[in-house]
């Protein structure tokens, strides 16, 4: 039976250099689960392959979508999946790796036919939590779909804005979509998640921040700052340089941030690894 392995774990941990090591020994490309590397153009703050690591393994999903282009997990599971049938027909063992939690869950086990929200329910959500914050926007959650207020990861500001965008294009409760039932797959899944002590992980991303710095991402965040705007940029690193842009906080505050938020995201993705029971875990050494 054909084998997908799916490498997954926190930002930072390197998923990148041992995923290159295993593609080479299955002779096998390398599918990226990640929802921002697969944008051009911001390859420093993604911490995207470099050129050279591309060369060395052929990816699929790197800097692929333009910047101004709307891209989901339904989207990337249609896209994944047609590509991991066509691999299949050359290769016994296929290998997926990144940190998106949703996308690794499209591709294992399938995800809900949500609708494409217009940009002015966007839009009024955004306003929801530009006036009222993450309490504003809960509130109208629990108003529009208790049901999921119970079950969303409240502290997510974006899955919670998500639903609420959903609940106010739609006029329905954002669950009134989910199934909670797992699709079937024609090939073996294998998880194996890796794991460092939390200290050297914490120490690597913010050695890996400062490297990004030095690499030029205050360049990169200046050559897209027109388009901030765009769901593609609300990102860590990204954001943060933004606000020091626009004058609201200062380049070293701003690296900080860079840090504490990209240390937060790490601990939300464990948490979320942490659920999934068929998960190997590792220590990477």
């Amino acid at each position: 039976m054909k084998k997908l392995i799916v490498l997954l774990g926190p930002t930072g941990v390197g998923k990148t250099a041992l995923s290159i090591e295993l593609a080479q020994r299955y002779g096998c490309p390398i599918i990226s689960s990640d929802s921002r590397q697969i944008y051009k153009g911001i390859e420093i703050g993604t911490a995207a392959p470099t050129a050279k690591e591309q060369a060395l393994v052929k990816h699929y999903f790197v800097g692929t979508k333009e910047l101004t282009e709307e891209y989901s997990a339904g989207q990337y599971e249609i896209d994944a999946l047609n590509l991991i049938n066509e691999l299949f027909k050359t290769h016994d063992t296929l290998l997926l790796t990144g940190g998106s939690m949703m996308y690794i869950d499209a591709v294992c086990n399938g995800i809900d036919d949500i609708p494409t929200v217009s940009k002015e329910a966007r839009e009024k959500a955004q306003e929801i939590y530009e006036k009222e914050g993450l309490d504003g926007l809960t509130d109208k959650l629990k108003e529009l779909d208790p049901v999921w207020y119970e079950r969303v990861d409240l502290k997510n500001h974006r899955r919670v804005m998500h639903a609420v965008e959903v609940c106010i294009f739609t006029g329905k409760p954002y669950s009134s979509f989910l199934t909670f039932k797992k699709k079937e797959r024609d090939f073996e899944i294998e998880k194996i998640g890796l794991e460092r002590p939390r200290e050297e992980l914490y120490d690597r991303i913010n050695k890996r921040v400062d490297m990004m710095i030095e690499d030029g991402l205050e360049e990169e965040a200046r050559r897209v700052y027109h388009l901030r705007h765009l769901n593609s940029l609300n990102t860590v690193g990204f954001k943060e340089m933004f606000a020091y842009f626009s004058g609201e906080i200062t380049r070293e505050r701003a690296i900080e941030l860079i840090k504490q938020n990209s240390r937060h995201y790490a601990k939300r993705q464990m948490t979320w690894f942490k659920r999934d029971t068929e998960i190997k875990w590792m220590r990477i050494e």
